[in-house]
């Protein structure tokens, strides 16, 4: 840890881009812009019908580089100018990035990069529409860098230790019921403050036991300007 004030950890879902115009996940009813998730977002989809999840992410991508980030993503980047922040994201989208903030830590992937089918570790920077036939210098289709459904999240671990290492945890726009993102709340101090900002907070047994837990019940860019404010007392 620097000694620029303490160390603030943000858990970010999708609440935080929603306003800036990004859709959220999944509906009520268990789709995703209209198709089932397993179509777009698991290793059987890509299996069954590669066109299909390219032209999904291409879609996806677009709608990206067309939203700006929001109230809520600026303010978590200008607590940087007296804390050390450490963002670790659910979203697949670079609006935190694109608000300033400098220490990003995407679970689930990131939309504007892809990676190579026969080298994982190959990932490359991606703003164009990805087709069949893109080839990695290895020779193999490149596909979304997105984590899908019965996929594993090789960021948990790193994820766990930055929240086990938080002076304050700050957890906005996610529902806590999806995991193992939503096991991360467990990792951190018990006495770390927790403030959790979402419009209809869930609070498991386990979190309603932390003294230290602040909710917000706000979208997110009325309820992280509420959590600075608090903060700066």
């Amino acid at each position: 840890m620097t000694d620029k004030g303490k160390h603030i950890v943000v858990l970010s879902g999708a609440g935080v881009s929603a306003e800036s115009g990004l859709k959220t996940f999944r509906d009520a009813n268990g789709l995703w812009e209209g198709h089932d998730v397993m179509q777009v977002a698991s290793p059987q989809g890509w299996a069954a019908d590669k066109s299909l999840v390219l032209k999904f992410y291409n879609d996806r991508r677009r709608q990206l580089l067309r939203c700006k980030p929001n109230e809520a993503h600026f303010g978590l980047a200008q607590l940087e100018d007296h804390h050390k922040v450490s963002i670790i994201t659910q979203n697949v989208d670079d609006l935190h990035e694109r608000a300033g903030s400098t220490k990003v830590l995407h679970l689930h992937g990131e939309l504007r990069k892809v990676r190579s089918t026969f080298n994982p570790e190959t990932v490359l920077p991606w703003d164009g529409d990805l087709n069949l036939g893109d080839s990695c210098p290895e020779g193999g289709q490149l596909r979304p860098h997105i984590v899908w459904f019965g996929e594993p999240v090789p960021l948990i671990e790193e994820a766990a230790y930055i929240t086990s290492t938080a002076d304050i945890l700050i957890v906005v726009g996610t529902s806590l019921q999806v995991y193992p993102a939503a096991g991360l709340i467990d990792f951190s101090p018990e006495r770390t403050p927790i403030y959790y900002v979402d419009p209809q907070p869930y609070i498991s047994r386990e979190l309603n036991q932390r003294s230290n837990l602040f909710t917000v019940p706000m979208n997110a860019t009325k309820g992280v300007p509420k959590v600075l404010e608090a903060l700066t007392l």
